[in-house]
C-alpha cells in the first residue's frame, strides 16, 4: 500500500468474499462491486450527519462537503489502514447551539475549530506517548459522567421540537423504535434514518413541509461558506466535547483492529490527529465538528468488506452531492417534529453512552470518590448551571465537565492525603460458574 493508502490490491478474484475471510483494508473488490459498497457507506451515514446541521441551523451541504472532505483527509493521514467515515458528531450539538445564542454562528464555528485544534494536539501526544495518560487524567467514571451531561442537557431542545408537532415526532419516535427492533443487519442500523424519512412523509401529510426554497434552489452550486470567529466565552463549551471525540476515536480504531485482527495501536494518536485536522477545516469553512462512525461499522460487520477505496467512494459521493444545492434545500425542510422524535433518541443515546462508558470499565460506585463525581456533575450539567465572570459565561456542560474534574480529583488527593484512599475504583469481574 501506498503512502496514502491508494494502492489496493484485489481480493480473491474481486466478485465475492468466502465465508471466514473479510476484505481487508488493503484490498479491494471489483470497482463496481466497491462502488456499491461505498454508497452504502453514504446511506449508512446519511441521516445522523445531516441531522446535525439541521438542528443547529447550519446549512447541510457545508456539513456534507465538509463530512466528505475530512473523510478523505482522514484516510490519508491514517495510511489507508483505518477504514472510517467522518461524519457530523452529535456532542458538537449542544455547544453549537449555546455558543450561537451569545456569539453567533461565526463564534460558533470558531468554537468547532478550537475542538479541533485540542484533539489534533491530544492526537499528537498520544502519538509519542500512548494512550494511558488519558485514562489518568480524564478516567472512566469522569469520562462516563462528561459523555452523559452533554446528550441529557440537550433533553429541553429535544422537548422543544416535539412539542411543536407532537404526532409527527412521535411517529417518527416510532419508527426509529420499530425499525431498530424488527430489523437486523444494516437494515436495522438505518434505523434514525428511516424513521426521519417517515416522519417526513408523516409531516407532508399534514402539511407541515415547506417546499418554497426547494423550487428556488438551483440544480448545481457550491456550498455556503462562512468563516469563523473566536471568543474566549466558547471554550468551556467546546473543550469538553474533546473528552467524547476521543473515546469514539480510540473506541473505533480497537473496534477495527478487533474485526480485521489488525494490529492498530499505533493508528490511535493519527486517527485522533486526522479527526481533529477535519475538525479544524470544517469550523473554518462553515461545517459541523466530525467524529468516526459507528453505523459505518455497521455496514462492515455485514458485508466483511473492511476496504478503504469504499471510504473514498463515499467520501468523493458526499463531496458531489454536496454541490447541489437543489439536495441541501430538500434536506433543509425536515421539520421540527420531524427533529423532535429523532432528538429524542439521539440525545438519550448520547446520555446513554456515557451510562456504557461506566459498565464496560466496571466504575463501582460504592467507592464516595466515584458516586460524588457523577453526581455532582450531572445535576449541574442536566440542570444547566449558569456561572458568569465579566462577559464570559460558563454553561451546564462545561461547568459540569469541571466539576466532575475537580471533584475526583480533589477527593482523590484529600483520600490520599488523609489516607483514607481505597483501591477500589471498579468493581470487581464476576466469575462465571
Amino acid at each position: 500500500m501506498s503512502m496514502l493508502g491508494t494502492r489496493w490490491k484485489l481480493h480473491g478474484d474481486g466478485r465475492s468474499v468466502r465465508p471466514g475471510e473479510v476484505v481487508a483494508p488493503g484490498e479491494r473488490l471489483a470497482w463496481p462491486i466497491t462502488i456499491g459498497v461505498g454508497l452504502q457507506h453514504v446511506v449508512a451515514m446519511f441521516g445522523a450527519t445531516f441531522l446535525v446541521p439541521i438542528l443547529t441551523h447550519m446549512p447541510p451541504a457545508t456539513t456534507l462537503f465538509f463530512s466528505g472532505i475530512g473523510t478523505l483527509l482522514f484516510l490519508v493521514l491514517t495510511r489507508g489502514r483505518v477504514p472510517s467515515y467522518l461524519g457530523s458528531s452529535f456532542a458538537f450539538i449542544a455547544p453549537i447551539l449555546a455558543s450561537q445564542q451569545q456569539f453567533g454562528v461565526a463564534g460558533a464555528l470558531g468554537g468547532v475549530v478550537v475542538a479541533g485544534a485540542v484533539l489534533a494536539a491530544v492526537g499528537a501526544v498520544v502519538q509519542a506517548f500512548g494512550a494511558h495518560w488519558i485514562n489518568v487524567v480524564m478516567p472512566p467514571v469522569v469520562t462516563g459522567t462528561i459523555v452523559a451531561l452533554i446528550g441529557l442537557n440537550l433533553a429541553p431542545a429535544a422537548k422543544q421540537n416535539f412539542d411543536a408537532a407532537p404526532v409527527t415526532a412521535l411517529a417518527t419516535l416510532l419508527a426509529i423504535i420499530l425499525v431498530s427492533v424488527l430489523f437486523r443487519g444494516i437494515l436495522g442500523r438505518l434505523s434514525i434514518l428511516i424513521g426521519v424519512v417517515v416522519g417526513y412523509l408523516v409531516a407532508v401529510w399534514r402539511g407541515e413541509v415547506d417546499f418554497t426554497k426547494i423550487d428556488a434552489a438551483v440544480w448545481i452550486g457550491l456550498p455556503h461558506f462562512q468563516t469563523p470567529a473566536f471568543h474566549l466565552g466558547v471554550l468551556g463549551l467546546f473543550v469538553p466535547v474533546v473528552l467524547v471525540l476521543v473515546a469514539e476515536n480510540v473506541g473505533h480504531v480497537k473496534s477495527v483492529a478487533a474485526m480485521t485482527g489488525a494490529n492498530l495501536d499505533d493508528m490511535a494518536g493519527r486517527a485522533l490527529m486526522a479527526d481533529g485536522a477535519a475538525t479544524v477545516l470544517a469550523g473554518l469553512g462553515g461545517g459541523s465538528g466530525t467524529t468516526t462512525y459507528a453505523e459505518n461499522i455497521g455496514v462492515m460487520a455485514a458485508t466483511k468488506v473492511y476496504s478503504t477505496a469504499a471510504y473514498w467512494v463515499a467520501g468523493i459521493t458526499a463531496l458531489l452531492l454536496s454541490f447541489s444545492p437543489k439536495f441541501g434545500a430538500l434536506i433543509a425542510t425536515v421539520p421540527a417534529g420531524v427533529l423532535g422524535g429523532a432528538a429524542t433518541m439521539l440525545y438519550g443515546m448520547i446520555g446513554v453512552l456515557g451510562v456504557k462508558i461506566w459498565v464496560q470499565n466496571r466504575v463501582n460506585f460504592s467507592n464516595p470518590v466515584n458516586i460524588t463525581t457523577a453526581a455532582v456533575a450531572l445535576i449541574v450539567g442536566i440542570a444547566d448551571y449558569t456561572w458568569k465572570v465579566g462577559d464570559l459565561a460558563f454553561a451546564g456542560i462545561a461547568l459540569g465537565s469541571a466539576a466532575a474534574l475537580v471533584v475526583f480529583h480533589g477527593m482523590s488527593a484529600l483520600a490520599r492525603w488523609r489516607g483514607t484512599a481505597t483501591d477500589d475504583a471498579t468493581e470487581p469481574a464476576v466469575r462465571s460458574r
